[in-house]
């Protein structure tokens, strides 16, 4: 099976090269323009390139679960975050050089008096620097999240649509009625991906709509939503993965929020359950949640599962609230009747704020499961481990040879590259750990 998944996606790799460089090269067949010099060509060549780079962005945030699945939908995300900025340094690129190796082209500035093809560079080239600024500080300047969602998406489909405006003003390359019609395709199809997230995908979502069912508090500040499906037998998930939760009102809303799965994925009735911590904007508003109301699900999503990579032994470690695609694991496997030994390593800040504390000790009941706490806080009388999980903890707690355990890490990213530092001290290789990173942003 992971044969198959890194066959897809390489596959899709190529795809999406072809996709970048397949529309410049298509450029320079048949006939060309009079030569200029190097750095003027090359800049018009990266600018191509970053133009056919924002436009697939959309597709990489479509959420088509035949391309996410091979690699997960977080990592698609921080693919798309990375790719967004090689992208945007190549659109910058492209006219620095220019006003470097032709310093009168610096009169375009001018937007009074420049053409409307250069205008619209300009608009492209200023939406492009403020969708970066904003995604990069939105943490420290406090812009909530939905607020910041909307803005990145107004300003990504301005940057697109001004900078294939400025092309095909500028035309230098496009003389050829099938060059155009290739960058005109292309732009059709962009338009068609975000009419897909934007219009269809809700569209689908609006005739399978669940009701709140109960909304359950729990230890740590948070709060678990269970919800039903409403007039359908809602969808199967494998235990790990997650979905994107829209409250109320209707599926159409600019903003759904990705939240891990908790509840088991054995169940057969279609009821779903989301834990969900209270860490500020959206989440601060989930224990007002109104029983009854109607929500919207989109998945499942994500290759963080158990079913994908089967193993005699699984050591799960969690952190906080990243113990909620745990949950579902551990749950799955107890309803599945699952005798395989199973290690949760769960670092807390204190004893109280141990999420599903409680159910854990009595799954052990259901399970061959050992659970071992990491304090950072611990009461006086505390006898466990104690600080933060790291290779000191893998060796006092999980039977040696490390490396033949299937290990799957949620929580804070500063723990999880401590811990993926930590297996890689025990010689565990890279594609025997799982990370699940819940900050797409």
């Amino acid at each position: 099976m992971q044969f198959r998944y890194t066959l897809r996606g390489g596959i899709w790799g190529v795809l999406y090269l072809f996709f970048v460089l397949g529309p410049l090269f298509a450029l320079l067949a048949g006939p060309l323009p009079a030569a200029r010099d190097f750095w003027t060509e090359f800049s018009v060549a990266i600018g191509y390139v970053g133009l056919a780079m924002m436009g697939l962005q959309f597709g990489l945030t479509a959420r088509f679960r035949y391309i996410t699945e091979p690699w997960g939908e977080d990592v698609i995300y921080h693919l798309h975050r990375k790719l967004s900025l090689i992208a945007v340094a190549l659109a910058l690129a492209h006219p620095i050089i220019l006003f470097v190796v032709r310093p009168e082209l610096l009169a375009l500035l001018n937007s009074i008096q420049a053409p409307w093809r250069a205008r619209f560079a300009a608009v492209s080239t200023y939406s492009l620097i403020a969708l970066v600024v904003m995604a990069l500080w939105r943490a420290k300047w406090n812009i909530k999240y939905e607020t910041w969602h909307l803005w990145h998406i107004v300003l990504a489909v301005v940057a697109v649509a001004a900078g294939v405006l400025h092309m095909v003003g500028w035309s230098f390359y496009l003389t050829a009625s099938w060059k155009r019609a290739l960058w005109i395709g292309l732009t059709i199809f962009w338009i068609a991906l975000l009419l897909y997230v934007r219009i269809f995908k809700p569209l689908f979502m609006l005739r399978r709509p669940y009701r709140v069912a109960e909304v359950r508090k729990e230890r740590g500040d948070a709060w678990t939503l269970v919800m039903q499906p409403d007039g359908h037998p809602g969808f199967r998930f494998s235990p790990g993965q997650f979905g994107w939760l829209t409250l109320g009102g209707s599926p159409f809303k600019i903003t759904g929020h990705p939240f891990s799965f908790s509840s088991s994925a054995a169940v057969s009735d279609g009821r779903v359950e989301m834990t969900i911590r209270n860490l500020g904007d959206f989440t601060s508003e989930i224990y007002k949640v109104p029983v009854g109301q109607r929500v919207y699900l989109d998945g499942p999503y994500g290759a963080f599962t158990i079913d994908r990579d089967p193993a005699d032994m699984h050591v799960l470690i969690a952190g906080g609230v990243g113990i909620t695609p745990m949950m579902s694991m551990v749950r799955t496997l107890a309803d599945r009747g699952d005798k395989r030994p199973v290690i949760l390593l769960y670092g807390g800040k204190d004893w109280e704020s141990i999420i599903f504390r409680e159910e854990l000790e009595a799954l052990k009941e259901r399970l061959n499961l050992k659970i071992v706490h990491v304090l950072e806080n611990p009461p006086a009388s505390w006898t466990g481990e104690k600080g933060f999980i790291n290779a000191e903890v893998f060796k006092r707690q999980l039977p040696p040879p490390y490396a033949d355990h299937e290990y799957f890490i949620c929580g804070p990213d500063v723990m999880m590259d401590a811990i993926e530092k930590a297996l890689g001290e025990l010689d565990v290789p890279l594609w025997k750990y799982h990370s699940e990173r819940y900050s797409f942003v």
